[in-house]
């Protein structure tokens, strides 16, 4: 077994990798960003390196200083986590050339042949796994669009090669809108997964999305380890994972689960894994009345890497996934046949993000755990990597904690999670707690006869707004800790983290005089780049239209002396995984723009000026 693994990754499923990693006796390393420097992984970790500043491209997305800090820190191994570098196969063929470091992971070939979703269909087709419709080449030009939807029908799916979670995906209801949406999933993808490549295929009017967890070792067995219901989504965004899935019969799980198996063999993929389906719910099906062998199912993508809800399944097996992954990049081969895996109870997956569920999920643009008390007691599992008094990092993510429950049935793991959710106290920052306890009262998602449209399409958004106000906290002041100063003194020898904490109690805080990006009330809002990117200072005169919260600057769609109209949007901003246009609130002449693609600005921060 290796001696130490490098975690490339950071929060919660950081933490879990390590955890993983101490049961088996091997050291863990964590790398971190300037923004994370005080995160709970990095507590965690038996080392720490940084790896840059908080914005990810040059950091946690930096190939040779995560490489550089591996082998400072004369690990033998790199756990990718999810996100980040966890998908990307130019990554992954870097690792494998280094001396001494193996790859945690499917391979970099298998990775490029199943994470290109066009080379995945025709790999899908060949091991007669049923597919959308859809083209298995690249497509670049508006007119192709057009072509599809008349043939196939409208509306039509854009989606990114390397996308992912709803990311670099754009639906198109007419022609009108192919250019557009065309040139918006290029952009994305370029943006998430540095590859602008993008297919089409039919859109599914009334899916559940279900996907199978697989195992494979490097003597070629591949294992299922049963379903995983994601039906429960929000802009193509996983909100209640959970598994079984309450709509299938048995045959059908059968036939979904040995497709996975027969395709992930087809590409000779090693370690751990999900392949995704879309499945045709029957519109009007009683709850009773369980989807049968007939119903028709079609290959997604491939998830090349541990996922965000890989629990479900540790709970409902007793597999613990990320110890094979250890395991079998060490070489060990799986000790257990298809028919040993045994699925016992249900299990529930509980994405705990800072995010307003009654104002459209808008994430938190900061605040601190003033109280952090999760809930305990039989059935109940916390990943979390954040403690009481932890201030929220909103430069990656929104997620807090993810709180899985199991229990004997469906009803049970129901009644079970409603009470874990009541029990979770956070104090300080606003979460999407409300929602999940609405969810649960929710007759659709009780019966399980929701499908992925439920609640972009069906829910009356008013009931969210009530469980808000009934159940919500409240965002914390920062002036509530005016007497206790908190200082962190850091000290880096050749990238490895040494630390000392000084808390002083009655004491003012020393100003940090001149610069800086913490601000204070009352300040005008700040020139985009925090006043360190040049010619950023606003000198016209007029509106400032300022950003609404931290993120990334994927386009800009004006230039000085442009005339605007109210709506026009005046540039793109990639927040939270998710493309938000910048508008103009009025109409005018612009003045000034502050801001150029791929800057990353934070909230506050005036991007454009309109006289």
């Amino acid at each position: 077994m290796f001696r130490k693994v490098l975690v490339a990754n950071r929060g919660e499923i950081a933490v879990r990798v390590m955890r993983a990693c101490e049961e088996l006796n091997v050291g863990t390393v964590a790398v971190y960003s300037e923004a994370d420097k005080e995160s709970g992984h990095v507590r965690y970790a038996d080392e720490a390196y940084n790896v840059g500043p908080a914005r990810a491209a040059d950091s946690y997305l930096d190939h040779e200083a995560v490489i550089d800090a591996a082998r400072k820190a004369d690990a033998d191994a790199i756990h990718p986590g999810y996100g980040f570098l966890a998908e990307n196969a130019a990554f992954a063929a870097k690792v494998e050339e280094v001396d001494g470091i193996t790859w945690i992971g499917p391979t970099s070939d298998a990775m490029e042949q199943l994470g290109e979703k066009t080379k995945a269909r025709r790999i899908m087709q060949d091991a007669e796994v049923p597919i959308v419709p859809g083209t298995t080449d690249p497509v670049t030009e508006p007119e192709e669009v057009r072509e599809f939807g008349e043939e196939h029908g409208y509306p039509v799916a854009i989606k990114a090669e390397g996308g992912g979670g709803g990311r670099g995906m754009k639906i198109v209801h007419d022609p009108d809108e192919a250019e557009d949406q065309l040139d918006s999933a290029k952009r994305e993808g370029e943006a998430y997964f540095d590859n602008d490549s993008v297919y089409v295929e039919r859109f599914l009017e009334n899916p559940r999305h279900i996907e199978v967890q697989i195992l494979a070792d490097h003597e070629g067995q591949v294992r299922h380890l049963g379903e995983r219901d994601c039906s429960l989504q929000r802009r193509h965004q996983k909100v209640i994972e959970e598994g079984p899935s309450s709509a299938l019969s048995d045959h059908l799980r059968e036939k979904i689960g040995e497709a996975a198996r027969r395709g992930v063999s087809a590409a000779e993929y090693t370690n751990a894994g999900t392949v995704e389906f879309l499945v045709e719910e029957d519109v009007g099906r009683e709850s009773d009345d369980l989807l049968g062998p007939e119903t028709d199912f079609y290959f997604l993508e491939v998830n090349t890497r541990i996922q965000v809800e890989h629990t479900v399944t540790e709970e409902i097996t007793g597999i613990d996934i990320v110890k094979w992954q250890l395991q079998i990049a060490d070489g060990e081969a799986m000790d257990f046949e298809q028919g040993d895996v045994e699925i016992d109870g249900h299990a529930m997956e509980f994405r705990i993000n800072a995010e307003n569920a009654a104002n459209e999920f808008s994430p938190s643009s900061g605040g601190k755990l003033m109280t952090y008390d999760p809930p305990g007691g039989i059935g109940v599992r916390l990943d979390d990597a954040l403690r009481q008094g932890d201030s929220i990092v909103t430069d990656y993510d929104s997620m807090i904690a993810k709180l899985i429950v199991s229990a004997s049935d469906r009803k049970e793991c129901i009644s079970r999670s409603l009470r874990a959710l009541r029990e979770y106290e956070i104090e300080g920052v606003v979460t999407v707690i409300p929602f999940h306890r609405l969810m649960l009262s929710d007759e659709r998602f009780v019966e399980g006869t929701h499908t992925t449209k439920y609640l972009d399409d069906e829910l009356d958004r008013s009931r969210i707004e009530e469980a808000q106000a009934q159940w919500g906290s409240e965002d914390g002041s920062d002036g509530e800790d005016e007497e206790v100063v908190h200082r962190e003194f850091t000290v880096e020898v050749n990238g490895k983290r040494f630390e000392v904490d000084l808390e002083e109690r009655g004491m003012q805080a020393v100003g940090g005089g001149g610069g800086g990006s913490g601000g204070g009330a009352g300040q005008p809002p700040q020139p985009a780049g925090g006043g360190d990117s040049g010619s950023t200072e606003v000198t016209a005169e007029g509106e400032q239209v300022t950003a609404e919260m931290q993120g990334t600057i994927l386009s800009v769609e004006i230039e000085a002396g442009d005339e605007v109209e109210s709506g026009d949007v005046l540039c793109v901003l990639e927040a939270m995984k998710m493309e938000n246009d910048v508008v103009a609130s009025s109409g005018g002449t612009v003045s000034q723009v502050l801001v150029g693609e791929g800057e990353s600005v934070d909230m506050g921060d005036t991007l454009v000026v309109i006289e």
